[in-house]
């Protein structure tokens, strides 16, 4: 059986996907799921559930929701049980895809520290392609709240690596737009604004290089109150300088052997 929240939450079982009916069963799914095998208490799943203003009899319904699930799950080895005050998910074989974008991720983070650029771009690229849209979409707004900032952190963080290792791989051309977009979208993480840099430097526009930094540079001051980071102004200076460093592939300094 295979489980994927990495978009709207979905069980699949062989080539069937299994029914999971209104954001509360998928969000009791979900949650038994990010607890990775430990109990998940009766208070906590209330809470996931309805926020602040539960119903009369939480218990009572978490319990309906449970019995569904295993009812829906049943052939898939996947075992409910109660443990104290909570509930705790037991399995057979089965595969979650969040689980499996973290192994690619610290893979591609390994491969890149170790300068192994061509398996690094293959390794991300293939955990990013996990991603079937906005994670959690479909789950009560109080699990998106607890699970999703993270998930998004390392999805985001695991694209700036993919293009790190597309940069060390000379492909700053097509970069350029793909950076640009990105840029304009997360105007304040300056990661991207940094490839952006380089990846127009190599592209022979340092003078527009030197315009990305400029208005980072403002909109960090403006929504931050802070200047630009030192990578940021390493770079910066270093496209000033007309460093040749910076066509060398680690120029970054390769987030993946952080």
């Amino acid at each position: 059986m295979e489980f994927r929240l990495l978009g709207p939450v979905e069980a699949w079982s062989g080539r069937r996907t299994v029914p999971l009916d209104g954001a509360k069963l998928r969000t009791v799914l979900a949650a038994l799921l990010f607890a990775e095998g430990r109990p998940l208490s009766d208070q906590r799943m209330s809470y996931l559930l309805w926020g602040e203003q539960p119903p009369t009899t939480p218990g009572a319904q978490i319990c309906t929701y449970v019995s569904r699930l295993r009812h829906r799950l049943r052939k898939g080895s996947l075992e409910i049980t109660r443990e104290g005050s909570g509930y705790q998910l037991v399995t057979g074989q089965w595969e979650v895809d969040h689980r499996k974008f973290q192994t690619l991720a610290d893979q591609g983070a390994r491969q890149l520290g170790a300068g192994e650029f061509i398996q690094a771009e293959s390794t991300l690229r293939r955990a990013l392609a996990l991603w079937r849209g906005p994670a959690l979409c479909d789950v009560t707004g109080q699990l998106s709240a607890a699970e999703l900032p993270g998930l998004e952190e390392s999805r985001r963080t695991v694209l700036e690596r993919h293009i790190d290792a597309r940069l060390a791989l000379g492909m700053h051309v097509e970069l350029v737009p793909e950076l640009t977009g990105l840029v304009s979208e997360d105007a304040l993480r300056e990661g991207l604004r940094t490839q952006l840099m380089i990846a127009l430097y190599r592209c022979g526009r340092p003078a527009d290089a030197l315009q990305v930094y400029q208005q980072g540079r403002e909109i960090l001051a403006e929504h931050l109150g802070v200047a630009p980071g030192e990578e940021l102004r390493r770079v910066h200076q270093a496209i000033l300088t007309g460093d040749s460093g910076l066509d060398h592939p680690d120029v970054l300094n390769l987030r993946g052997a952080a």
